[in-house]
């Protein structure tokens, strides 16, 4: 994620014209809107294959996924991101005609990449915990087998890792549960090095 070069402040409305005008994708956080970095291969399949396994997962029930075109729009921070994969319960709230940014995600689920990694991890997930509709917040390695999956239950942060492919990644708001075999399908790690040998 990189700075646009703005130099003033600029407001939400602002930021919503220039982005629905805009070829690329840009997020907004205290007054600064920052240009999204690109994705791989690797993050390209993960996304694909979680993103068709939840669809598949939700349809016909009360909930309804969906990728990353939709906006997600933090009233408390007033903030706007672009989550990997969104599942949101009932009927959408937008925040305007233009039906393009909802503001109550159930489970939010983001594809880790090195330029991006730290901030998801901190910043982004402080402006997502405020977030009162918000109860999972899904982490997804690219590098390696590794999903982790920080849970709300009666107001507390509750954090749980799922490493290797023949672990099993499970979220309980949505009842739905899957190997990370299947969710890495494709997915070529980097293979490890091997051991230095001492003479």
């Amino acid at each position: 994620m990189s700075n646009v070069e703005v130099e003033r402040w600029v407001s939400p409305e602002e930021y919503l014209e220039f982005e629905r005008a805009a070829f690329e994708k840009h997020e907004y956080i205290n007054g600064k809107i920052y240009a999204m970095a690109g994705a791989g291969i690797p993050h390209a399949r993960v996304t694909m294959t979680l993103s068709r396994l939840i669809a598949t997962h939700v349809q016909g029930g009360l909930c309804e996924s969906f990728r990353s075109d939709l906006r997600v729009f933090n009233p408390k921070s007033g903030s706007y991101f672009y989550p990997d994969l969104t599942v949101i319960c009932g009927k959408p709230i937008v925040t305007d005609s233009y039906l393009d940014t909802a503001t109550n995600p159930l489970i939010v689920l983001e594809v880790l990449s090195p330029s991006t990694e730290a901030f998801d991890r901190g910043d982004k997930f402080a402006h997502y915990r405020l977030l009162e509709t918000l109860r999972t917040y899904v982490l997804v390695s690219q590098k390696e087998a590794k999903i982790e999956v920080h849970s709300r239950k009666e107001g507390e942060w509750i954090s749980t890792v799922c490493t290797g492919l023949e672990s099993t990644m499970t979220l309980d708001e949505s009842e739905f549960s899957v190997s990370l075999s299947e969710i890495y399908y494709g997915v070529e790690f980097p293979l490890p090095l091997p051991p230095i040998k001492h003479r």
